[in-house]
């Protein structure tokens, strides 16, 4: 195991659009959630979508064959493998739901690589519906944060992460994402950290906005094949660096595989 921890957003960052929309869209909830969305908080908003479904007599196993045709790009599944293969931990951050989310990545053959999901979390009822409920009840104990959803503050998850990891010695945190939410973790990595927003979304304008506060260095990707060569030449680079400072030369696993040297820039 290496000293780098690897945090993904979901969300149109492993999978390329957004898993909440995506059933909204795909099994006719668009009219519902339309009349809904501007009254509705998100997290309440898609337990009530859900609902709609259940309502409509339509099952969890339906919902399970419609979350299994989310198209996720190959090379971002090549690269949770790789980065797992090399010793990494990888984590998932989201604000999307724990049912989609395993759904999802079980069925990409995915899932065991990760060693913790922190999202929203799911359950089935006594009348066989699925429910969605926050992350952290804020009815009863607010998180505070100004920059992240009511139900989760992803920076208060980051440095509950650090403190954890940081009983088994020192470790390097790379995180993914793409979104507004992945502005305030951003702001808690260190110097030696990384962080990698998706190009031209909103965590990237963000970044761009207000690069002073990001102590992390920034790498940035557009699709599955940059994020891939990023991460992986990302995973190279901090190899290195620990194999000199513990006066070692051993070249690194991923340094054998597909990995350009232009990993990627500063947005």
């Amino acid at each position: 195991m290496t000293g780098i921890v690897v945090l993904f957003d979901f969300d149109r960052t492993i999978i390329d659009g957004d898993s909440d929309k995506w059933v909204v869209v795909e099994m006719g909830l668009t009219q519902s959630f339309q009349q809904l969305r501007s009254i509705l908080p998100w997290n309440t908003l898609m337990d009530r979508m859900l609902h709609e479904l259940h309502s409509q007599g339509r099952t969890i196993e339906e919902i399970e064959k419609c979350l299994k045709r989310v198209p996720m790009n190959p090379r971002i599944a090549a690269a949770i493998k790789a980065a797992h293969d090399f010793g990494c931990d990888l984590k998932v951050v989201s604000d999307a739901n724990n049912f989609y989310i395993e759904t999802i990545l079980k069925h990409h053959g995915l899932l065991g690589f990760f060693s913790e999901i922190y999202t929203n979390p799911t359950s089935v009822d006594e009348v066989g519906r699925l429910r969605i409920f926050p992350y952290r009840d804020f009815t009863l104990a607010p998180h505070g944060c100004s920059l992240c959803s009511y139900n989760m503050c992803k920076g208060l998850v980051i440095e509950q992460i650090r403190a954890a990891a940081s009983e088994n010695g020192k470790k390097r945190f790379i995180y993914v994402g793409d979104g507004k939410g992945d502005f305030c973790p951003s702001l808690k990595l260190g110097h030696g950290d990384y962080v990698m927003p998706r190009k031209n979304y909103p965590l990237w304008n963000l970044i761009c906005g207000d690069p002073m506060h990001i102590k992390a260095q920034v790498l940035e990707w557009s699709d599955g094949e940059e994020l891939e060569k990023v991460l992986l030449h990302l995973i190279d680079t901090i190899s290195i660096e620990e194999n000199i400072s513990n006066g070692t030369s051993t070249q690194s696993k991923s340094s054998q595989s597909q990995v350009s040297e232009n990993a990627g820039t500063h947005p």
